[in-house]
């Protein structure tokens, strides 16, 4: 057994059984060892739910990073309908996700800084507009992902108006984007007298 086989199984756990019934005793009988024995590779569930978190974001961190011909406009929309992919892929991902810190992400977080910067975006905006982003993806999934939740356990009365919610995700990254753009100068713009 090794910390990859850990999280793998804690993930395949984390979608048949939801976030709050994942514990490192089920985890440790569904790997056929004692309980202390994951201790070895996680001092913490705490550590082993971070670990999950950044093994469940690979497919949004694995992403191609952008290029300097991209359009930022049109990067910034699909970096963050690939993050809403990614923690759609999972259930509960949104909420294993939130709050975590994605310390082996960071270096591709500087890069799409940077080319925001690059593309004429001020600092303190790219960095808002990230941030407003992520926090807004996170939350549209969180939404989504309880609704499902309570749909599957059959709690949803018949007179709840059902959203789209995908619908609903892109009109607000519209918003988002909107806001970017009105303190952002076009290139020519910015070099202009």
């Amino acid at each position: 057994m090794n910390r990859e086989t850990v999280v793998s199984e804690a993930l395949d756990l984390l979608d048949e059984v939801g976030l709050d019934t994942v514990s490192t005793r089920r985890l440790a009988k569904r790997l056929g060892v004692e309980q202390p024995s994951l201790y070895y590779h996680f001092r913490t569930k705490k550590d082993l739910l971070a670990a999950m978190a950044e093994a469940a974001m690979a497919p949004h961190a694995h992403a191609a990073l952008p290029k300097d011909e991209d359009d930022w406009r049109s990067w910034f929309l699909d970096n963050s309908r690939s993050f809403r992919r990614t923690l759609l892929m999972r259930r509960d991902g949104a909420r294993l996700h939130a709050g975590s810190t994605p310390t082996g992400d960071l270096h591709r977080i500087r890069r799409k800084m940077a080319f925001l910067l690059s593309s004429g975006v001020p600092e303190r905006q790219a960095q808002m507009a990230m941030l407003a982003a992520g926090r807004f993806t996170v939350g549209c999934v969180l939404e989504e992902q309880a609704e499902a939740e309570v749909a599957d356990n059959g709690d949803l009365p018949d007179d709840v108006p059902t959203i789209d919610h995908e619908e609903a995700f892109e009109a607000g990254l519209a918003l988002i984007l909107g806001g970017l753009e009105q303190h952002t100068a076009a290139p020519d713009a910015a070099t202009s007298p």
